[in-house]
Protein backbone atom coordinates (compact mmCIF):
# COMPACT_ATOMS: atom_id res chain seq x y z
CA UNK A 1 0.00 0.00 0.00
CA UNK A 2 2.82 2.44 0.86
CA UNK A 3 4.44 1.86 -2.55
CA UNK A 4 1.09 2.49 -4.26
CA UNK A 5 0.55 5.74 -2.34
CA UNK A 6 4.08 6.84 -3.16
CA UNK A 7 3.45 6.34 -6.87
CA UNK A 8 0.22 8.33 -6.65
CA UNK A 9 2.09 11.14 -4.89
CA UNK A 10 4.74 11.21 -7.62
CA UNK A 11 2.05 11.35 -10.33
CA UNK A 12 0.12 14.15 -8.61
CA UNK A 13 3.30 16.11 -8.03
CA UNK A 14 4.24 15.74 -11.68
CA UNK A 15 0.84 16.82 -13.00
CA UNK A 16 0.55 19.73 -10.61
CA UNK A 17 4.05 20.88 -11.49
CA UNK A 18 3.39 20.74 -15.19
CA UNK A 19 0.37 22.96 -14.76
CA UNK A 20 2.17 25.50 -12.59
CA UNK A 21 5.32 25.59 -14.71
CA UNK A 22 3.71 25.64 -18.12
CA UNK A 23 5.08 29.10 -18.85
CA UNK A 24 8.59 28.39 -17.51
CA UNK A 25 11.55 28.01 -19.85
CA UNK A 26 11.43 24.43 -21.08
CA UNK A 27 14.97 23.08 -21.10
CA UNK A 28 14.07 20.20 -23.39
CA UNK A 29 13.88 22.75 -26.20
CA UNK A 30 17.64 23.28 -25.93
CA UNK A 31 18.04 19.72 -27.16
CA UNK A 32 15.70 20.17 -30.10
CA UNK A 33 18.60 20.61 -32.55
CA UNK A 34 22.12 19.11 -32.56
CA UNK A 35 24.29 20.52 -29.76
CA UNK A 36 28.07 20.24 -29.88
CA UNK A 37 30.34 20.55 -26.87
CA UNK A 38 33.19 19.16 -24.81
CA UNK A 39 33.86 17.24 -21.63
CA UNK A 40 35.38 18.88 -18.56
CA UNK A 41 36.97 16.32 -16.22
CA UNK A 42 39.50 18.65 -14.64
CA UNK A 43 41.25 18.33 -11.27
CA UNK A 44 40.74 22.04 -10.52
CA UNK A 45 37.40 23.83 -10.85
CA UNK A 46 37.57 25.52 -14.28
CA UNK A 47 38.02 29.29 -14.32
CA UNK A 48 36.20 31.83 -16.49
CA UNK A 49 38.87 31.76 -19.21
CA UNK A 50 38.36 28.01 -19.59
CA UNK A 51 34.67 28.30 -20.42
CA UNK A 52 35.21 31.39 -22.56
CA UNK A 53 37.73 29.46 -24.66
CA UNK A 54 35.39 26.53 -25.20
CA UNK A 55 32.58 28.89 -26.19
CA UNK A 56 34.92 30.76 -28.56
CA UNK A 57 35.37 27.56 -30.55
CA UNK A 58 31.60 27.44 -31.07
CA UNK A 59 30.59 24.93 -28.40
CA UNK A 60 27.10 25.24 -26.92
CA UNK A 61 27.45 22.90 -23.91
CA UNK A 62 29.87 21.24 -21.57
CA UNK A 63 29.58 17.92 -19.80
CA UNK A 64 30.93 18.77 -16.36
CA UNK A 65 32.34 16.35 -13.80
CA UNK A 66 33.46 17.49 -10.35
CA UNK A 67 34.84 14.28 -8.82
CA UNK A 68 38.49 15.26 -9.24
CA UNK A 69 38.06 18.56 -7.35
CA UNK A 70 39.39 18.83 -3.82
CA UNK A 71 36.57 17.65 -1.51
CA UNK A 72 35.78 18.97 1.94
CA UNK A 73 35.28 15.37 3.09
CA UNK A 74 36.02 11.95 1.53
CA UNK A 75 34.06 12.42 -1.71
CA UNK A 76 33.20 15.71 -3.39
CA UNK A 77 29.58 16.73 -2.87
CA UNK A 78 28.61 13.25 -1.60
CA UNK A 79 30.57 13.52 1.61
CA UNK A 80 31.12 9.77 1.71
CA UNK A 81 30.13 7.36 -1.07
CA UNK A 82 30.01 4.61 1.54
CA UNK A 83 27.08 6.27 3.29
CA UNK A 84 25.35 9.34 1.88
CA UNK A 85 23.66 11.62 4.43
CA UNK A 86 23.38 14.91 2.54
CA UNK A 87 25.16 17.31 0.19
CA UNK A 88 28.32 18.96 1.49
CA UNK A 89 27.49 22.70 1.57
CA UNK A 90 30.99 23.98 0.81
CA UNK A 91 31.36 21.62 -2.15
CA UNK A 92 27.95 22.68 -3.46
CA UNK A 93 29.03 26.33 -3.25
CA UNK A 94 32.09 25.55 -5.39
CA UNK A 95 29.94 23.76 -7.96
CA UNK A 96 27.51 26.67 -8.16
CA UNK A 97 30.38 29.10 -8.69
CA UNK A 98 31.63 27.01 -11.62
CA UNK A 99 28.12 26.87 -13.05
CA UNK A 100 27.97 30.67 -12.82
CA UNK A 101 31.16 30.87 -14.90
CA UNK A 102 29.77 28.55 -17.58
CA UNK A 103 26.58 30.61 -17.72
CA UNK A 104 28.58 33.82 -18.04
CA UNK A 105 30.35 32.28 -21.04
CA UNK A 106 27.03 31.35 -22.66
CA UNK A 107 27.42 27.59 -22.21
CA UNK A 108 24.86 25.09 -21.01
CA UNK A 109 26.04 22.44 -18.56
CA UNK A 110 25.24 18.77 -18.06
CA UNK A 111 26.06 17.78 -14.47
CA UNK A 112 27.88 14.43 -14.55
CA UNK A 113 28.90 12.61 -11.36
CA UNK A 114 31.51 9.89 -11.62
CA UNK A 115 30.54 8.51 -8.21
CA UNK A 116 27.29 7.68 -6.46
CA UNK A 117 26.64 6.03 -3.11
CA UNK A 118 27.95 2.50 -3.44
CA UNK A 119 29.81 3.31 -6.64
CA UNK A 120 32.96 5.30 -5.97
CA UNK A 121 34.85 6.18 -9.14
CA UNK A 122 37.78 3.77 -9.46
CA UNK A 123 40.41 6.51 -9.66
CA UNK A 124 39.20 7.78 -6.28
CA UNK A 125 39.10 4.22 -4.98
CA UNK A 126 42.68 3.05 -5.33
CA UNK A 127 42.08 1.91 -8.91
CA UNK A 128 39.49 -0.65 -7.81
CA UNK A 129 36.08 -1.08 -9.42
CA UNK A 130 33.30 -0.40 -6.92
CA UNK A 131 30.20 -2.40 -7.83
CA UNK A 132 28.23 -2.25 -4.57
CA UNK A 133 25.51 -0.18 -6.23
CA UNK A 134 24.85 -3.12 -8.56
CA UNK A 135 24.73 -5.66 -5.75
CA UNK A 136 22.65 -4.01 -3.03
CA UNK A 137 19.52 -1.92 -3.62
CA UNK A 138 20.10 -0.12 -0.32
CA UNK A 139 22.51 2.04 -2.30
CA UNK A 140 19.76 2.76 -4.84
CA UNK A 141 17.85 4.50 -2.04
CA UNK A 142 20.89 6.57 -1.14
CA UNK A 143 21.52 7.44 -4.81
CA UNK A 144 17.90 8.55 -5.18
CA UNK A 145 18.26 10.74 -2.08
CA UNK A 146 21.42 12.29 -3.52
CA UNK A 147 19.73 13.20 -6.80
CA UNK A 148 16.64 14.46 -4.98
CA UNK A 149 18.91 16.80 -3.01
CA UNK A 150 21.06 17.87 -5.96
CA UNK A 151 18.06 18.59 -8.18
CA UNK A 152 16.54 20.63 -5.37
CA UNK A 153 19.72 22.69 -5.19
CA UNK A 154 20.30 23.17 -8.93
CA UNK A 155 16.90 23.08 -10.63
CA UNK A 156 16.73 26.87 -10.96
CA UNK A 157 20.30 27.47 -12.08
CA UNK A 158 20.24 28.92 -15.62
CA UNK A 159 23.33 27.01 -16.79
CA UNK A 160 21.99 23.51 -16.13
CA UNK A 161 20.62 21.82 -19.24
CA UNK A 162 20.50 18.22 -18.01
CA UNK A 163 21.45 15.82 -15.25
CA UNK A 164 23.61 12.89 -16.40
CA UNK A 165 22.62 10.48 -13.63
CA UNK A 166 25.92 8.57 -13.54
CA UNK A 167 28.92 8.39 -15.83
CA UNK A 168 29.65 5.03 -17.44
CA UNK A 169 27.70 2.59 -15.27
CA UNK A 170 28.77 -1.03 -15.49
CA UNK A 171 26.25 -3.26 -13.71
CA UNK A 172 27.19 -5.99 -16.19
CA UNK A 173 30.79 -6.10 -14.94
CA UNK A 174 31.32 -9.01 -12.56
CA UNK A 175 27.82 -10.08 -13.59
CA UNK A 176 28.69 -12.82 -16.11
CA UNK A 177 27.96 -10.77 -19.26
CA UNK A 178 31.01 -10.37 -21.53
CA UNK A 179 31.75 -6.91 -22.87
CA UNK A 180 30.50 -6.47 -26.46
CA UNK A 181 28.44 -9.65 -26.33
CA UNK A 182 25.95 -9.99 -29.17
CA UNK A 183 22.42 -8.67 -28.75
CA UNK A 184 20.87 -12.09 -28.14
CA UNK A 185 23.34 -12.85 -25.34
CA UNK A 186 22.74 -9.43 -23.78
CA UNK A 187 18.98 -9.89 -23.86
CA UNK A 188 19.18 -13.36 -22.33
CA UNK A 189 21.41 -12.00 -19.55
CA UNK A 190 19.01 -9.15 -18.84
CA UNK A 191 15.99 -11.44 -18.59
CA UNK A 192 17.75 -13.18 -15.70
CA UNK A 193 18.78 -9.88 -14.06
CA UNK A 194 15.49 -7.96 -14.42
CA UNK A 195 14.35 -6.73 -11.03
CA UNK A 196 17.73 -7.31 -9.41
CA UNK A 197 20.28 -4.68 -8.37
CA UNK A 198 21.91 -5.08 -11.81
CA UNK A 199 18.78 -3.88 -13.61
CA UNK A 200 20.02 -0.58 -15.05
CA UNK A 201 16.71 0.66 -16.55
CA UNK A 202 15.00 -0.04 -13.22
CA UNK A 203 17.76 1.82 -11.39
CA UNK A 204 17.28 4.86 -13.60
CA UNK A 205 13.52 4.70 -13.06
CA UNK A 206 14.02 4.75 -9.29
CA UNK A 207 16.25 7.82 -9.53
CA UNK A 208 13.78 9.58 -11.83
CA UNK A 209 10.93 9.03 -9.39
CA UNK A 210 12.85 10.79 -6.63
CA UNK A 211 14.22 13.54 -8.84
CA UNK A 212 10.89 14.39 -10.49
CA UNK A 213 9.35 15.04 -7.10
CA UNK A 214 11.38 18.27 -6.96
CA UNK A 215 12.28 19.02 -10.59
CA UNK A 216 9.81 18.31 -13.35
CA UNK A 217 11.41 20.04 -16.30
CA UNK A 218 15.17 19.53 -16.33
CA UNK A 219 16.10 16.84 -18.87
CA UNK A 220 17.89 13.74 -17.64
CA UNK A 221 20.71 12.02 -19.51
CA UNK A 222 21.26 8.28 -19.02
CA UNK A 223 24.32 6.33 -20.13
CA UNK A 224 24.11 2.85 -21.58
CA UNK A 225 25.61 0.00 -19.59
CA UNK A 226 29.07 -1.53 -19.85
CA UNK A 227 30.71 1.88 -19.43
CA UNK A 228 28.22 3.54 -21.80
CA UNK A 229 29.13 1.29 -24.72
CA UNK A 230 27.30 2.06 -27.94
CA UNK A 231 26.13 -1.57 -28.20
CA UNK A 232 24.80 -1.76 -24.64
CA UNK A 233 21.31 -0.42 -25.28
CA UNK A 234 20.74 -3.69 -27.12
CA UNK A 235 19.11 -5.37 -24.11
CA UNK A 236 16.79 -2.46 -23.24
CA UNK A 237 13.33 -3.65 -24.25
CA UNK A 238 11.94 -0.11 -24.22
CA UNK A 239 12.86 3.49 -23.41
CA UNK A 240 12.30 4.91 -19.95
CA UNK A 241 8.83 6.25 -19.14
CA UNK A 242 9.89 9.92 -19.15
CA UNK A 243 9.73 12.11 -22.24
CA UNK A 244 12.61 14.28 -21.00
CA UNK A 245 15.28 11.60 -21.15
CA UNK A 246 18.36 11.78 -23.37
CA UNK A 247 20.11 8.48 -24.15
CA UNK A 248 23.89 8.66 -24.11
CA UNK A 249 26.63 6.38 -25.40
CA UNK A 250 30.42 6.74 -25.52
CA UNK A 251 32.70 5.93 -28.42
CA UNK A 252 36.26 4.73 -27.96
CA UNK A 253 36.02 1.57 -30.00
CA UNK A 254 38.19 -0.16 -30.93
CA UNK A 255 39.52 0.60 -27.45
CA UNK A 256 42.60 -1.56 -28.00
CA UNK A 257 43.73 0.99 -30.60
CA UNK A 258 42.41 4.32 -29.30
CA UNK A 259 43.48 4.02 -25.64
CA UNK A 260 46.63 4.87 -23.69
CA UNK A 261 47.92 1.28 -23.24
CA UNK A 262 48.20 0.93 -27.02
CA UNK A 263 50.96 3.54 -27.22
CA UNK A 264 53.04 1.47 -24.79
CA UNK A 265 53.01 -1.63 -26.98
CA UNK A 266 56.20 -2.57 -28.84
CA UNK A 267 54.09 -2.38 -32.00
CA UNK A 268 50.91 -0.36 -31.36
CA UNK A 269 47.69 -1.28 -33.13
CA UNK A 270 46.96 1.21 -35.87
CA UNK A 271 43.79 2.84 -37.08
CA UNK A 272 42.64 1.91 -39.67
CA UNK A 273 43.77 -1.62 -39.06
CA UNK A 274 43.18 -5.06 -37.59
CA UNK A 275 42.41 -4.62 -33.90
CA UNK A 276 41.21 -6.90 -31.07
CA UNK A 277 37.52 -6.46 -30.34
CA UNK A 278 35.20 -8.68 -28.35
CA UNK A 279 36.38 -12.27 -28.59
CA UNK A 280 38.52 -11.80 -31.71
CA UNK A 281 40.07 -9.31 -34.10
CA UNK A 282 38.36 -7.11 -36.67
CA UNK A 283 39.35 -4.62 -39.31
CA UNK A 284 38.41 -1.19 -38.03
CA UNK A 285 37.99 1.65 -40.50
CA UNK A 286 35.36 4.24 -41.40
CA UNK A 287 32.87 1.56 -42.44
CA UNK A 288 33.32 -0.43 -39.21
CA UNK A 289 32.98 2.72 -37.11
CA UNK A 290 29.76 3.56 -38.93
CA UNK A 291 28.38 0.04 -38.47
CA UNK A 292 29.13 0.08 -34.75
CA UNK A 293 27.59 3.51 -34.21
CA UNK A 294 24.52 2.38 -36.10
CA UNK A 295 23.59 0.12 -33.16
CA UNK A 296 22.23 2.85 -30.85
CA UNK A 297 20.63 4.55 -33.86
CA UNK A 298 18.82 1.33 -34.75
CA UNK A 299 17.71 0.84 -31.14
CA UNK A 300 16.33 4.37 -31.02
CA UNK A 301 14.55 3.95 -34.35
CA UNK A 302 12.97 0.69 -33.26
CA UNK A 303 11.54 2.29 -30.12
CA UNK A 304 10.50 5.64 -31.58
CA UNK A 305 13.25 7.65 -29.87
CA UNK A 306 14.06 10.66 -32.09
CA UNK A 307 17.64 11.53 -33.01
CA UNK A 308 17.48 14.65 -30.86
CA UNK A 309 17.24 12.44 -27.79
CA UNK A 310 20.53 10.65 -28.58
CA UNK A 311 23.89 11.89 -27.31
CA UNK A 312 27.45 10.79 -27.95
CA UNK A 313 28.44 11.89 -24.46
CA UNK A 314 32.13 11.08 -24.98
CA UNK A 315 34.37 10.06 -27.85
CA UNK A 316 38.07 10.31 -28.49
CA UNK A 317 41.41 8.70 -29.14
CA UNK A 318 45.00 9.18 -27.98
CA UNK A 319 46.20 12.36 -29.69
CA UNK A 320 49.68 10.88 -30.30
CA UNK A 321 48.22 7.94 -32.24
CA UNK A 322 49.05 8.53 -35.94
CA UNK A 323 45.51 7.62 -37.03
CA UNK A 324 43.72 9.69 -34.38
CA UNK A 325 42.78 12.56 -36.66
CA UNK A 326 41.24 10.17 -39.18
CA UNK A 327 39.43 8.33 -36.39
CA UNK A 328 37.89 11.53 -35.03
CA UNK A 329 36.79 12.52 -38.51
CA UNK A 330 35.19 9.12 -39.12
CA UNK A 331 33.30 9.20 -35.81
CA UNK A 332 32.10 12.78 -36.26
CA UNK A 333 30.95 12.13 -39.81
CA UNK A 334 28.56 9.46 -38.52
CA UNK A 335 27.35 11.55 -35.58
CA UNK A 336 26.67 14.64 -37.65
CA UNK A 337 24.99 12.71 -40.45
CA UNK A 338 22.68 11.20 -37.80
CA UNK A 339 22.12 14.67 -36.24
CA UNK A 340 22.76 13.52 -32.69
CA UNK A 341 24.29 15.65 -29.93
CA UNK A 342 27.93 15.16 -29.04
CA UNK A 343 30.69 16.20 -26.63
CA UNK A 344 34.31 15.36 -27.35
CA UNK A 345 36.68 14.06 -24.70
CA UNK A 346 38.22 16.23 -23.47
CA UNK A 347 38.74 19.99 -23.29
CA UNK A 348 41.98 21.26 -21.71
CA UNK A 349 42.20 18.49 -19.14
CA UNK A 350 44.68 19.44 -16.43
CA UNK A 351 45.32 15.98 -15.02
CA UNK A 352 45.84 13.85 -18.14
CA UNK A 353 47.03 14.99 -21.55
CA UNK A 354 46.12 11.94 -23.62
CA UNK A 355 43.09 13.38 -25.41
CA UNK A 356 43.85 17.09 -25.15
CA UNK A 357 44.02 17.69 -28.90
CA UNK A 358 45.08 21.34 -28.62
CA UNK A 359 48.46 20.01 -27.45
CA UNK A 360 49.13 18.44 -30.84
CA UNK A 361 51.02 15.16 -31.05
CA UNK A 362 54.07 15.96 -28.91
CA UNK A 363 54.75 14.88 -25.35
CA UNK A 364 53.95 17.44 -22.69
CA UNK A 365 56.87 19.02 -20.77
CA UNK A 366 57.68 18.27 -17.14
CA UNK A 367 55.99 21.52 -16.10
CA UNK A 368 52.60 19.90 -16.78
CA UNK A 369 53.22 17.06 -14.33
CA UNK A 370 54.93 19.35 -11.81
CA UNK A 371 51.78 21.49 -11.65
CA UNK A 372 49.72 18.38 -10.90
CA UNK A 373 52.06 17.35 -8.08
CA UNK A 374 51.90 20.85 -6.60
CA UNK A 375 48.14 21.21 -7.15
CA UNK A 376 48.73 24.30 -9.22
CA UNK A 377 46.94 25.41 -12.42
CA UNK A 378 47.99 23.81 -15.70
CA UNK A 379 50.74 26.07 -17.15
CA UNK A 380 50.56 24.99 -20.80
CA UNK A 381 49.19 27.20 -23.55
CA UNK A 382 46.65 25.69 -25.93
CA UNK A 383 45.93 26.46 -29.57
CA UNK A 384 44.28 24.94 -32.61
CA UNK A 385 46.30 22.04 -34.04
CA UNK A 386 45.85 19.56 -36.89
CA UNK A 387 44.89 16.95 -34.27
CA UNK A 388 42.06 19.21 -33.06
CA UNK A 389 40.87 20.20 -36.52
CA UNK A 390 38.22 17.45 -37.03
CA UNK A 391 36.50 18.70 -33.85
CA UNK A 392 37.21 22.40 -34.20
CA UNK A 393 35.67 22.74 -37.64
CA UNK A 394 32.45 21.11 -36.48
CA UNK A 395 31.98 22.68 -33.05
CA UNK A 396 30.24 25.76 -34.36
CA UNK A 397 27.98 23.91 -36.78
CA UNK A 398 25.49 22.85 -34.12
CA UNK A 399 22.60 24.89 -32.73
CA UNK A 400 24.06 27.71 -30.65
Amino acid sequence: MRVFLYKILVLLTFLTGLASNASAADLINFWGKPQHGGNSFNRLPPDQAYFNALKAYGASWVRLSYDKWQPAQRDFLLGDADHYTGLVPSDLAVLKTVLDRAHAAGLKVVITPLSLPGMRWSQNNGGRFDGRLWQDKAYWIQAAAFWHDLATALKDHPAVAAYNLINEPAPEKQGTLPEHADAAQMQAWYQKQAGSARDLPAFYTSILQALRMVDLLTPVMVDAGWYAAADAFSYWSKPLADSRVLYSFHMYEPYAATSAPNLKRAKPYSYPGLVPFGAGKEKWDAARVAAYLQLPLDWAGKHGVPANRLVAGEFGCMRRLPGCRQYLDNVLTVLDDARVHWAFYSFREDSWDGMDYELGSAKVPWAYWKAIDERKPDPLERHATPEFEPIRKRLGTGAN
